[in-house]
């Protein structure tokens, strides 16, 4: 899988040192291996793929290898980037090394229009785009039709990315990879990473080409000192995490498994210390990501409470620590995460709080990217020559939208569907489902929790462990983790104090989430589509318990137990009193609706407010089975039509309706119920949700 290749004449090389002097000072030469990649690089229908740990200098490579082909007359250089954060700091580095850069992305439409007119002139160096970006037709049709046969290098960052045996899959990043390298088969190809076993490596190289340059080296990081704490309750995490926070070096990331444990442990933090540590999230826009990552670099915070949303790309050299309130379900994507830090400075804290629940999200992300037979076939059928929108397969399959994206992505790695504008069309290529190939990657994820769960019961040292799971052939104990001290480091502590326990679940406990109505309905196997008018809409309800909130642990416990916990009883009466402000008349009827199997804890709860309210009460009734809970919002709502029981005008007829159901993850069941209530005359309906569920 290597080739021999040419050493740079000197006039190359001098090209290239000046690169390496403006991105490293004066004292700075290429290694061995960067100036192997870039003397590879030179040639035609080169593919090299690095594989070198964080902070190595992977992107001096391409950068080198840019400034000596645009000085030789080649095209621009094509940089496939999985995140903003790692555009940004990549055309940074590049201005610095005298290339002129841009990126095109969703946080800079006004710019687009610009940076196109400089590439069809031949004035940039370099362009940075998402590999989702590439994927959209009309950007092909303006910017990838004028770069073929004009293509200097293309350079695919985090090419762990392109392998289905990776930690961090994704199907646009294969088919983007397939996709420039059809447009020119001559430019040479660059692929890093800093995460990837040697079965990921394999993949790749074999991806890339037979003839492909595999440089790969020690993955260790001697600045990391790892630390694994003994299992304690979702809360005891928060309110560790609250105790610990001012005692860490410097700044640094603290990594959540879930956006709703980001959002809940950056309140409490807050509530604490003040606003030192915000909440980081995909679900963010891409400015407001872009100004907390540079606050975070300019040390203007503490730290980010962050999801894996924050991983590949995010350089500060200067990163003091990395804790991890949650376990990732693989040694290598949790390698990735923590080696953010200690990249420039020579002591690095990292530790990691596991907890029991971790394991079910393990299972969750072992799936979420592998192909339903099922689901694809539905997509299949309803597929033909004429371009099809995500919403209307939704319609037509009745399997959820986001599966209908998921589906079409594997699809599109195959060939078989193709997006083009309007959206997708089949290609008339067949699908066969591969049952073996996608029963090893299951078997490979089940090994590496198996590895995850060896680091965190420290059976060895933890640096050995997670090198030797990358294939590193060094892996020597590191004599300073836990396991090999024998001791947390200090300043950690095993458990937090108790009063920081109490006071986060009583701040936890006060608050609530809002439901916002849905305002369209979903068509297909509903019937009905368009906007929901207002004389059938809920209003904006209220959500007792969001997703798997550990301040409500024990009531969710007993709420699955058909049992009211007294705690949770209070805290509905406690959320009725703040939302009166906003009702748009005083509820005078609550109805209860049990959509999940909780028949007396709601009765019970909707009996206690109708009490405390002088409220009075009614019940819909439900009837039939409940569906999949994996099919498309018009099956769901079409369902739930069916099965709620029409309640007698005479019971809400000019009565404003306190609507009470135990819980859902999609809200149908709130919608389709309201809107029967509307129409049966109630002037309004105000939803609480007891439990909305990830």
């Amino acid at each position: 899988m290597t080739s021999p290749v040419t050493p740079l004449s000197q006039q190359r090389l001098a090209v290239a040192q000046n690169v390496i002097t403006a991105l490293a000072g004066p004292e700075a030469r290429l290694r061995e291996d960067q100036l192997a990649a870039v003397c590879a690089l030179l040639e035609p229908q080169a593919k090299v793929l690095v594989v070198q740990a964080t902070g190595w200098g992977k992107s001096a490579v391409y950068w080198a290898a840019t400034a000596i082909r645009r000085a030789e007359g080649a095209g621009v250089t094509l940089v496939v980037s999985p995140l903003l954060s790692l555009m940004g700091d990549q055309v940074v580095a590049a201005q610095r090394a005298g290339l002129a850069a841009a990126t095109i992305n969703s946080g800079n439409l006004e710019d687009w229009g610009q940076i196109e007119a400089q590439l069809a002139s031949d004035e940039l160096d370099v362009l940075l785009v998402s590999p989702e970006r590439l994927a959209n037709p009309g950007f092909g049709r303006r910017v990838l039709e004028r770069l073929r046969g004009r293509l200097g290098l293309l350079v695919v960052d985090e090419a762990h990315s392109i392998s289905d045996w990776g930690h961090d899959f994704r199907p646009d990043y294969r088919r983007v990879a397939d996709t420039l390298m059809e447009l020119d088969p001559s430019c040479p190809v660059l692929a890093t990473t800093a995460t990837a076993n040697a079965r990921v490596t394999r993949d790749v190289a074999h991806q890339l080409g037979q003839a492909t340059t595999v440089l790969r080296g020690p993955l260790g990081r001697d600045s990391l000192q790892l630390a694994v704490l003994p299992p304690l309750s979702a809360l005891q995490r928060y309110a560790w995490v609250v105790d610990h926070l001012p005692l860490l070096p410097g700044s640094g990331i603290i990594y959540t498994l879930t956006v709703a444990d980001a959002q809940r442990l950056a309140e409490a933090v807050t509530a604490a210390h003040g606003p030192i540590a915000p909440a980081y999230s995909g679900r963010l826009e891409p400015s407001e990501r872009a100004r907390l990552e540079a606050a975070l670099r300019r040390n203007e915070v503490k730290a980010l409470i962050a999801t894996s949303a924050l991983g590949m790309g995010f350089d500060k050299p200067d990163l003091g620590f990395v804790v991890h309130v949650g376990s990732p379900p693989s040694p290598v994507s949790y390698y990735q995460q923590v080696g953010r830090a200690g990249r420039g400075i020579d002591h690095a804290l990292v530790a990691l709080l596991p907890s029991a629940s971790d394991e079910g999200v393990w299972r969750y992300f072992a799936t979420a990217t592998l192909p339903d037979p099922a689901q694809i076939r539905a997509i299949l059928d309803v597929l033909g020559g004429e371009p099809r929108s995500v919403p209307a397969i939704e319609a037509a399959t009745g399997v959820r939208r986001g599966r209908v994206e998921l589906q079409l992505k594997q699809l599109a790695v195959d060939n078989v569907v193709e997006r083009v504008e309007g959206g997708w069309v089949a290609t008339g290529r067949e699908w066969h489902h591969d049952a073996e190939h996608v029963a090893a990657i299951l078997a490979q994820r089940e090994g590496e929790a198996a590895i995850m769960r060896d680091y965190l019961a420290g059976r060895e040292c933890l640096m050995s462990l997670l090198r030797r799971s990358l294939d590193d052939p060094d892996a020597p104990p590191c004599g300073r983790c836990s396991v090999c001290l024998g001791a947390l480091p200090a300043p950690l502590q095993a458990e937090p104090q108790p009063d920081t326990v109490t006071n986060v679940s009583v701040l936890l406990r006060r608050g609530f989430h809002e439901l916002e109505p849905r305002r369209m309905w979903p068509g297909g196997a509903f019937g009905r589509k368009g906007r929901i008018s207002a004389a059938e809409s809920a209003e904006a309800g209220r959500v007792l318990i969001h997703a798997d909130a550990p301040e409500w642990e024990e009531a969710l416990r007993l709420f699955a137990a058909d049992q009211l916990d007294p705690h949770l009883r209070q805290h509905a009466v406690g959320v009725l009193a703040r939302w009166k402000e906003q009702w748009p008349s005083r509820p005078e009827l609550v109805i209860d609706l049990d959509a999940e199997g909780h028949p007396g804890a709601l009765a019970a709860l909707s009996d206690h407010l109708a009490e405390v309210g002088r409220l009075q009460r009614a019940t819909i009734r439900v009837s039939g089975v409940s569906g999949s809970g994996d099919e498309g919002g018009g099956a769901e709502a079409a369902n739930w039509a069916a099965r709620c029981m029409p309640v007698e005008p005479a019971v809400v007829a000019d009565r404003c309706v306190l609507l009470v159901v135990d819980a859902t993850s999609t809200g149908w069941v709130v919608t389709v119920a309201a809107s029967m209530l509307r129409s049966a005359g109630a002037t309004h309906v105000l939803p609480l949700l007891v439990h909305r569920r990830a």
